[in-house]
């Protein structure tokens, strides 16, 4: 028996949605590892830090929703495989600053624009989907459980 096969929370919108993302997740780690030797997780932290100017480790763990030891445990490798590089604040003697490497942001720019054309293409065998008209309904929803977010959890980085 597969997931698929198995509706133990019900067949609603959100156990739907969960179980998209969850799948899409798996296909964009297989690719990763294939294409990049790199998982999802790290494509995530990577993508992450592009979005952000120079944040220190707090900062990028609470946008990752992971602790600081989670950051700060993870930043060596990546520094290693010459993606991010640390920075030290001047106003702040202790405070550790990240920020991609050029070969970091190629990185993330390849790998996610190869990610959403593999994405895309999973979808041209389904022509009743008109993938525009659900990304902008999607981007319509997201925007308004943000604001339901905002107004349950006002310090969410996701808001």
């Amino acid at each position: 028996m597969s997931i698929s096969d198995d509706h133990p929370l019900g067949d609603r919108l959100t156990v739907t949605l969960h179980q998209l993302v969850g799948v899409i997740d798996e296909y964009a780690d297989d690719l990763l590892r294939a294409e990049h030797d790199l998982t999802l997780s790290q494509y995530v932290f990577l993508a992450t830090l592009s979005n952000l100017d120079r944040p220190d480790i707090t900062t990028l763990a609470r946008c990752l929703r992971v602790t600081k030891a989670a950051v700060s445990k993870r930043v060596g490798s990546f520094v290693d495989a010459g993606w991010v590089r640390t920075l030290g604040d001047p106003a702040h003697a202790r405070r550790v600053v990240l920020d991609l490497t050029p070969a970091g942001r190629a990185l993330v720019d390849v790998a996610g624009q190869r990610l959403e054309h593999d994405v895309t293409a999973a979808f041209a065998h389904v022509p009743q989907v008109d993938l525009p008209a659900l990304h902008t309904d999607l981007t319509t929803v997201l925007e308004a459980m943000r604001r339901a977010l905002a107004a349950r959890v006002p310090d969410s980085p996701r808001v």
